[in-house]
């Protein structure tokens, strides 16, 4: 059942093993059985041999008791990331009818101390699942964020929270201040666009988050999350990266200044690409294929020269679709 071994050290100088302890010695502890011929010897301290030998022990007898549970507590410290551990500590808190309150305030600990472990926030989930209360949750993950701001397992049970319990109301305005703190923060514009895809995408959002990606952008040129946030914006409406000419006026000028940043680079040439297809004027149609042509080759040779070969292969796959296109056209 122990799938690892941590560190004895928070346990103190004072600790008891549990074999020595007399309100345990009516339990025979149940070593842990790797075989006649186990393939690698894990080298497992005293303290974790006792404390996942006892806890196989109560296991194997379905022992639903306190001193189970303080048991489990143990177990948790030496090896968090195990399943079998928290799970039966939650068969333990159903059987004995424990308060689940204390149960998130002793969880909140460990999630302090294990803030990139699955298992702990799963526990947690769980428990706000049968209190049916998320009001510590978006407190909890933003101390944790203030902590590490790209903690996957925060983002992800921050997430699950405002979905399951509809918190939506004030996330736009934190997610906000972390943007304006970092305007590199992935996690954060990821977020933002979490919200918005779950309160919707009507007119009036998309032009006030065009204007809001618009204004970053101005601030930091060569920062790659808010063109990806960008890019997601315009999935919204016809699809189109050229449906909003203030998007498209907006990158134009930014070229014509003078900005090279691949992000730009890249989003012109798939306008571009999108344009020439939707014109009907040979002369515009020259044009457009020019620019997709040259901003490729730009890219392979100058502004993104670690994917050179990648800027090649969309400049031959953008002329095998005019070649496609002649054909089809017979030409």
């Amino acid at each position: 059942m122990a799938d690892g071994n941590s560190s004895d050290e928070e346990f103190g100088d004072e600790w008891t093993l549990y074999a020595t302890r007399p309100e345990w010695k009516d339990v025979e502890p149940l070593k842990q059985d790797d075989g006649e011929n186990p393939v690698v010897m894990i080298a497992y301290s005293e303290k974790f041999n006792d404390v996942f030998s006892y806890l196989r022990a109560v296991i194997s007898k379905q022992e639903k008791s306190l001193r189970a549970l303080g048991l489990t507590q143990d177990a948790a410290k030496l090896n968090a990331a195990n399943y079998t551990v928290w799970q039966y500590r939650r068969d333990i808190l159903k059987a004995l009818n424990c308060n689940l309150y204390d149960e998130l305030d002793y969880i909140e600990t460990v999630i302090e101390d294990n803030p990139k472990n699955y298992q702990v926030w799963h526990h947690r989930r769980v428990i706000v699942e049968w209190l049916n209360d998320p009001s510590r949750e978006l407190e909890l993950t933003e101390n944790i964020l203030n902590m590490d701001a790209k903690n996957y397992h925060a983002w992800q049970h921050r997430q699950w929270a405002i979905k399951s319990y509809g918190l939506f109301e004030d996330e736009l305005v934190y997610v906000d201040r972390l943007i304006s703190e970092d305007m590199r923060n992935n996690s954060a514009w990821n977020e933002r666009f979490f919200v918005l895809k779950h309160t919707g995408f009507t007119p009036e959002v998309l032009e006030r988050e065009i204007t809001y990606v618009m204004n970053r952008i101005r601030l930091i040129k060569n920062n790659e999350s808010p063109w990806n946030f960008l890019r997601g914006l315009l999935q919204q409406g016809d699809g189109k990266l050229g449906q909003f000419q203030e998007i498209v006026d907006f990158c134009e000028d930014l070229y014509d200044s003078g900005i090279r940043t691949p992000y730009l680079l890249a989003f012109l040439v798939d306008l571009y690409e999108e344009k020439y297809f939707e014109a009907r004027d040979e002369a515009n149609r020259e044009e457009y294929r020019t620019k997709v042509q040259d901003l490729c080759e730009s890219m392979a040779n100058q502004h993104d020269k670690i994917r050179a070969k990648y800027w090649r292969y969309i400049a031959e796959n953008f002329r095998r679709k005019l070649a496609a296109e002649e054909n089809q056209n017979g030409l």
